[in-house]
Formats: C-alpha cells, structure tokens, sequence
C-alpha cells in the first residue's frame, strides 16, 4: 500500500487519512477503521483516484455523508472513497438542477424550494447526499428520486464514465442498478422539476420536516429506516404492534418514537445493531410470517 499511498500523495487528489474510523463518517457513530479513506476535491480527483486503486489492485468502497450505513467493528479493507466537498458544484438553469453527488439532500431541498421549485419537497428531511440518494433511490411521502431524476453521471468500477438515464438506472422501491448489476459511483445529477408558488412549496416542506422531527429520533445517532417497508405493510408498524419499541441488545435500541429506527443509545457496537436485526426478524418471522429485509447497508469485514 505505501508505493499506492505515494502515489496518491504526489497526485495531490485530495485529502487521505490513513486508519481512520469509520465511526467519524456515519451517522449512527460506529464503525470501525478503513485502511486508507480518501476523500477527492473533485470529479478529476476520484476519476484518477479510482484509477491508481485499479491499478494496485486495492478493493475499495465508496461512501457519502454516512446515513443509511452501518459498517462493521473490524472496519473495511483497502480504500474507502468519500464523496464530500469536491462534489458539492450546484447549476440551477430554469427548471433543471444539475448537482453534484456529494451535495447535501437536505441543502438542496432548501435552495430548490426557495427557487420556487416544485418536486424536491418530499426530501426536506432525508439526511445523506445526492449520489446516495441516487443509488437507493430514496423516497419519502410518497415520493422518491426516480419521479424527479433524468440523468445521472456514474463512474465505474473499471474507470470509465457514463450518463445513465432514468430508464437506464432501473429504479424501484429503494433500490438502483448501481446497487448489484453495474456498481458505480455517482458523480452528478440532473433533475427536472415545475415551477410552483414558492410559499406553498416551502410550507410542505416545514410540514415534511415537523414530521420527521416529531415522529424520527434523529437526536439520537441513527443510521435511518432499518428495514424496507414489506408493502402493503409497513416495517415500523409491524415492529411495534411486536411490542419492539424501545427493546435493546448493548448499546443498540430500538427507538421509543418509531420502531424502524435503530439508535445507537451509547458505545453501540456494529455487532450489537446486527444481532438486534436478527432479533427483530426472527420476531416478525414468528409472530406475523413476515420476511423483513434490511434497507440499511451493511459493509465491512466479517
């Protein structure tokens, strides 16, 4: 790794830190080291980055702003490519928004709506960034990105760059091509809203946010909806007609306002949160024959 670390250096790509906790870059506060965590000052610095690790055969992973995430207590092998400042470029040119994939979700829900934009609202509360909103498609009151997206901008794993349509990403619920058939990198997205009355956006938009505030535990560190809703039914609900709410393993918990939130209620560990998870699903399995599976993503060493 230290003729790679060189490399990297001499490249001046941005800012790398070297076993550095992962615990300090998710929101649910756990996680433990990554060998090398990278994070570029911009789309040329991941490209080149991407290429250097290609090159030294390094595996590498690539994370966000850390919400949605639990990663393991042994940490992730190799590099681990953060998208943050460098891709935070924002274009506003009538009724597209071309935005980088570092942007934050909450940011630019904010300076759409005050635009006078409709058809951001729903991500008024969603924490995370564009690429990761992009990947799993995230949604909220009844919405979610695919309504919105046209393109995105997408590095793969073997270097090469590609605007992928809407169509072409294969949206549905919570999930991407990215996710499994073409791993890659968000790099850039476009949206096409409609021009609204501004005070009728921003007034959905505070009531999007009351409700997450009122019904979320996000003062807590948390890392989201655990569990994918299993439609028609709806995984918090089911967990708390289980009588769940509030149940713990460690430092893990089940939160007392909704039961598809795990938080970590102090020096949670990743295993605490995994043997939580199973506890809930063999619970529900039991009770209601409900196969539940994780929206949360689980990286790391095993």
């Amino acid at each position: 790794m230290n003729e790679m670390l060189h490399e990297l250096q001499e490249s001046e790509l941005g800012k790398l830190l070297i076993n550095e906790p992962l615990s300090n870059h998710t929101t649910i506060k756990i996680g433990g080291p990554a060998d090398l965590l990278i994070i570029p000052k911009d789309i040329a610095g991941i490209k080149k980055t991407v290429e250097l690790i290609n090159k030294y055969k390094m595996p590498w992973t690539v994370i966000g702003r850390g919400s949605n995430l639990l990663v393991s207590d042994k940490g992730i092998e190799g590099a681990v490519i953060k998208l943050g400042s460098g891709l935070d470029h924002l274009l506003i040119s009538g009724t597209t928004v071309t935005v980088g994939g570092g942007y934050p979700i909450v940011k630019l829900s904010m300076v759409i709506s005050k635009e006078g934009l409709d058809g951001f609202a729903f991500a008024s509360g969603i924490p995370g960034s564009v690429g990761g909103a992009v990947y799993m498609n995230a949604g909220a009151h009844g919405s979610d990105i695919s309504k919105i997206l046209t393109k995105a901008h997408v590095l793969f794993e073997d270097g090469s760059l590609e605007w992928l349509s809407k169509d072409e990403l294969e949206f549905s619920y919570r999930t991407s091509i990215l996710q499994k058939k073409r791993p890659g990198i968000v790099l850039e997205a476009e949206f096409e809203l409609v021009e609204g009355k501004k005070e009728e956006i921003m007034l959905t938009m505070q009531k999007n946010k009351d409700y997450r505030r009122d019904t979320q535990p996000w003062n807590y560190p948390c890392a989201g909806s655990i569990f994918r809703n299993p439609l028609p039914q709806y995984a918090g609900q089911l967990i708390e007609e289980a009588g769940l709410k509030g149940y713990s393993i460690g430092g893990a918990q089940v939160s007392e306002m909704h039961g598809n939130f795990i938080v970590n209620a102090g020096e949670a560990t990743a295993q605490n949160v995994l043997d939580l998870i199973q506890f809930i699903k063999d619970t529900i399995l039991e009770k209601y024959g409900v196969v539940m599976e994780t929206e949360v993503e689980i990286i790391g060493r095993k």
